[in-house]
């Protein structure tokens, strides 16, 4: 960051009020934003933290019809459940709010008045896909239907979830609405429409350009991707009676599309914490704006919401976005459809006192650039091994030893010629070491790498068991007090150091330290220097320390882990039992003369690479065994690249090509779709090679 600003503001997502929270959502935006903001805090900074429930759109209505209620008391109980939850977690958010409020229907009808005065927005009328048994337009994502490309039956009206073409509604053959099951009719209805085709140049020049070195590969990349297929006019509003009207006299039954309206509930929010004061934290360009995500809304807050602010013309852009990737659970994807997650509001039930375990955990495995997994036995492990084998066995030996040897009184230093020139030179090789640490941490909180900035504050634990490893102060107390003073002096030193760098991460430790070492005002008054200066805290000679020491953190034991391994189970178990239900049908019946006309064989992959602009495909080179070929694949979202070089496979090799992307498709692998969605590639058992042919 070079730029000095004088205030911070930052967002979290609005989460989606329709379910509870689980470690997924934590992981990707709302951890690693608590974790920045508790650091700009102790820093001393100027810095708001600002989230909501993101209250409309089409699956609130439906969420709703389902559970016999009204959409306010749908959204009703899950607002309050998400926020209890965080709370209960310790996001110390500023305020959490909510788009159902007036405030924020104001703001958002404020916000496109001054957008439509301009004459930025289009107009028009066109013919949508209506539910009639529902009595509702069906936005995109609701309608589905075999895919005009490769003939996937269960394609989405904007995109084949199965090749990854690009699809409009109209394109889909078959479609039917997933909402009620039935066929759509083609009704006429006007919108008004956000033209995010003039903001491309300019996107170029502010987001490619601009921020080409400062945002995470991942974000730049997926909107580099994103811009470069080119941008089209976006609608923005919606035949909905659940919703922001939209502020025209001719606009009646028509709310503010949720993308449209979601965003701007981080306005609102600040309106209403801040008042006639909340402008200076969008307005002023003294302030810097960071949004905080996953990588599902990449493109709405670096491409689309940024267009809306400029289009508005009065707003500061977003400076940083540092979207996570997405966080898996025991080597699948969280599915809340499939109650496939660790809900955190049951975790904080079966782990009470223990939520520090749980941020911990999240942030050493954070999917900060790539996807990451979280497996139970990995939570025990880390738990057991690090917080209670290193962080709280550090602190714990610490402050038994000082009780023992010196009646828990934090002792002097010792005078010149006491301590040995060898004792001395060892101290200064840990104290270079611990700076180290401690500036990498400042560094890589600065820098958004909180994986890595926690590491850093862990390895102050580490040099300090190395520290009493080395001296052994209960081998020299009793032949030179001095000594051992001196080495326990180092020793709360960096146990002091502690309980301030671990508080964004640890906020509940920190405090845990801090209360063990009865540390009053003179660790407040240092803790600040600290995170200016990032200089080892020194404690007050001669003050107590706790007479009975508890200890930090307790081992996890094999029953508890168990446990929730066995609630999984059995979760999946249910929900594999209720897709029995699910499976699709068979087909018409067909000839063996039809079937006789399909070459099916066996092939090996010999490259694999993504389709640029392209989440959906994978490119790979097939040896045949008749010749190698190039096959786009769409099991992107469930094979990585890597994954897939050597794997045989089996394929159609006399389908006739098709191109996707501008690339020629010479065959068809095989794969079984899951009452989940999750592909599984059909393999041939043994040892058949290239070539050999299926019958």
């Amino acid at each position: 960051m070079s730029k000095k600003f004088k205030r911070t503001t930052v967002t979290a997502a609005l989460p989606y009020a329709n379910g509870p929270l689980h470690i997924g959502h934590i992981a990707g935006a709302y951890l690693p934003s608590d974790i920045y903001v508790r650091y700009l805090r102790l820093k001393g900074e100027d810095v708001i933290y600002v989230c909501g429930s993101d209250e409309h759109g089409v699956a609130i209505q439906i969420g709703a019809r389902k559970e016999g209620v009204t959409p306010r008391a749908f959204v009703d109980k899950y607002h309050e459940l998400m926020k209890q939850t965080f709370r209960s977690f310790g996001i110390s958010f500023d305020i959490y709010s909510r788009t159902s409020k007036p405030i924020h229907y104001q703001t958002a009808q404020d916000f496109f008045t001054n957008i439509y005065r301009k004459g930025i927005l289009r107009e028009e009328t066109s013919e949508q896909y209506f539910d009639e048994q529902e009595g509702i337009f069906l936005a995109d994502r609701y309608i589905v239907g075999t895919c005009p490309v490769c003939g996937y039956e269960r394609a989405y009206g904007d995109q084949c979830e199965k090749c990854g073409s690009s699809l409009s509604p109209k394109q889909l053959l078959n479609p039917r609405s997933a909402v009620s099951g039935k066929a759509p009719v083609l009704r006429p209805t006007r919108h008004w429409y956000f033209p995010l085709d003039e903001f491309e140049s300019w996107l170029r020049e502010w987001l490619l350009k601009g921020h080409a070195h400062d945002w995470k590969t991942n974000v730049y990349g997926q909107c580099k991707s994103w811009i470069e297929q080119g941008l089209q006019a976006r609608s923005i509003t919606r035949d909905m009676d659940w919703g922001v009207p939209v502020p025209l006299p001719d606009a009646e039954g028509k709310v503010l599309y949720v993308w449209f309206d979601a965003p701007i509930g981080y306005i609102s929010a600040t309106r209403e914490l801040k008042g006639d004061d909340w402008e200076k934290y969008w307005k002023d360009p003294e302030t810097r704006l960071i949004h905080f995500i996953g990588k599902d809304n990449i493109v709405f807050h670096c491409i689309i919401f940024p267009a809306m602010l400029k289009a508005e013309g009065s707003f500061i852009l977003p400076d940083n976005v540092p979207a996570n990737e997405f966080l898996n659970l025991e080597g699948d994807k969280i599915s809340t459809s499939r109650n496939h997650a660790v809900w955190l509001h049951e975790y904080l039930n079966d782990f009470p006192g223990r939520r520090d375990e749980l941020r911990y955990v999240l942030t050493s495995i954070a999917p900060e650039t790539k996807d990451a997994d979280f497996t139970w036995k990995d939570y025990q492990q880390r738990v057991n091994s690090e917080l209670v084998g290193i962080l709280g066995n550090f602190v714990n030996r610490v402050l038994v030893l000082t009780g023992k040897y010196f009646n828990h009184a934090i002792p002097a230093l010792g005078h010149a010629g006491a301590i040995s020139v060898r004792l001395e030179n060892t101290w200064q090789d840990i104290n270079t070491e611990l700076n180290r640490s401690i500036a990498a941490m400042l560094a890589a909180l600065d820098e958004f790498r909180f994986r890595e900035a926690q590491f850093q504050m862990m390895n102050i634990a580490r040099l300090g068991n190395k520290w009493l490893a080395d001296t052994e102060p209960w081998k020299r107390h009793a032949e030179n007090e001095a000594e051992s003073a001196f080495i326990l002096n180092r020793a709360l030193c960096i146990t002091a150091t502690l309980a301030v760098a671990c508080e964004p991460f640890l906020p509940d430790t920190a405090a845990k330290i801090r209360e063990q070492l009865n540390a009053g005002k003179w660790l407040e008054a240092k803790a600040a220097d600290f995170w200016k200066s990032g200089e080892l805290v020194v404690p007050e000679q001669g003050t107590s320390v706790q007479q009975k020491p508890q200890l930090l953190f307790l081992p996890v034991p094999d029953e508890d882990i168990e446990k929730q391994l066995a609630k999984l189970r059995k979760k999946d178990t249910a929900m594999q039992q209720n897709n029995h239900v699910s499976i699709k049908p068979a087909k018409e019946q067909v000839t063996i003369d039809d079937f006789l006309k399909l070459d099916i064989r066996v092939g090996k992959v010999l490259t694999a690479e993504r389709v640029e602009k392209s989440n959906k495909l994978l490119k790979l080179l097939v040896d045949t065994g008749l010749d190698q070929r190039i096959i786009l694949s769409g099991i992107a979202q469930h094979f990585a690249p890597e994954e897939m070089v050597g794997k045989t496979v089996t394929l159609v090799v006399n389908l006739a090509p098709r191109k996707m992307m501008g690339i020629e498709s010479q065959g068809m692998i095989l794969t079984a779709e899951g009452p989940d969605g999750k592909l599984y590639l059909l393999r041939p058992d043994g040892e058949a090679g290239p070539g050999a042919m299926i019958s």
